[in-house]
């Protein structure tokens, strides 16, 4: 069975498990990653981050003055950019059996977030619960509890962070004045919104089997046996 095959039943997958947990509380982490890449760039590219919007329904806004009209465009490909590499990520830190250090950078990036951006009452009990949840899951929880929770976490960002651009194509397809980032860049670029909407998917699609490969190696790598190690011992 070739990658792209198990990505795709990998995702599809994917989503039906997570949508029988009671996760939507959770599928704002994604949100809130793909915001930050908007605000990271901006600030990146020296322009001001006014203040970042989450909302119930998992959608978000970031609101930013930038200096120069072409900072725009690397500025709206940073939100699903951002989300599609961070689940990718999570995937490899779980990977290397780094899932301490994954609800770390979980936990750090919702800090900055709060600090730093986000203004909104939702946004803001968000991140708040988040953090409290996700440090209790760090100090207190027993490792089988804290390995489910991290990969609960990071199942929910690869899914999102591919039916999102894919949403997008259909979104543009319908009304391509209501199509978000790809709006954005079809306004300044010329290149019609369905265009970045594509390429926005199938970037999601590369990093989520880039994922799938790390997770089913991983999961290879702890069934195979041990090889036994040769020792020589002297008197």
């Amino acid at each position: 069975m070739s990658n792209w095959v198990k990505t795709i039943l990998f995702l599809i997958g994917s989503a039906i498990l997570t949508h029988w947990l009671p996760s939507s509380f959770f599928r704002n982490l994604d949100t809130m990653v793909h915001e930050f890449g908007h605000a990271a760039v901006t600030l990146a590219l020296s322009g001001k981050v006014m203040y970042i919007e989450l909302y119930r329904d998992h959608s978000g806004v970031t609101y930013s003055q930038l200096t120069k009209s072409w900072a725009l465009i690397p500025v709206s490909l940073a939100g699903y950019m951002t989300a599609s590499l961070f689940a990718w990520f999570l995937f490899s830190a779980y990977a290397k059996g780094k899932q301490r250090l994954g609800l770390q950078v979980m936990t750090g990036l919702s800090a900055l977030s709060l600090v730093l951006f986000v203004r909104n009452g939702f946004g803001v009990s968000f991140l708040l619960g988040f953090i409290i949840v996700t440090v209790l899951a760090l100090a207190l929880a027993p490792k089988w509890l804290r390995d489910f929770y991290y990969l609960l976490l990071a199942f929910l960002c690869l899914e999102e962070s591919v039916f999102g651009p894919l949403s997008l194509v259909v979104y543009s397809a319908q009304n391509s004045r209501a199509a978000g980032d790809a709006t954005n860049l079809a306004a300044h670029t010329g290149v019609p919104a369905i265009v970045w909407a594509v390429l926005f998917s199938l970037f999601a699609l590369w990093c989520a089997k880039q994922a799938v490969q790390a997770f089913l190696g991983r999961s290879k790598g702890a069934q195979r046996p041990a090889r036994p190690t040769a020792m020589s011992y002297r008197e």
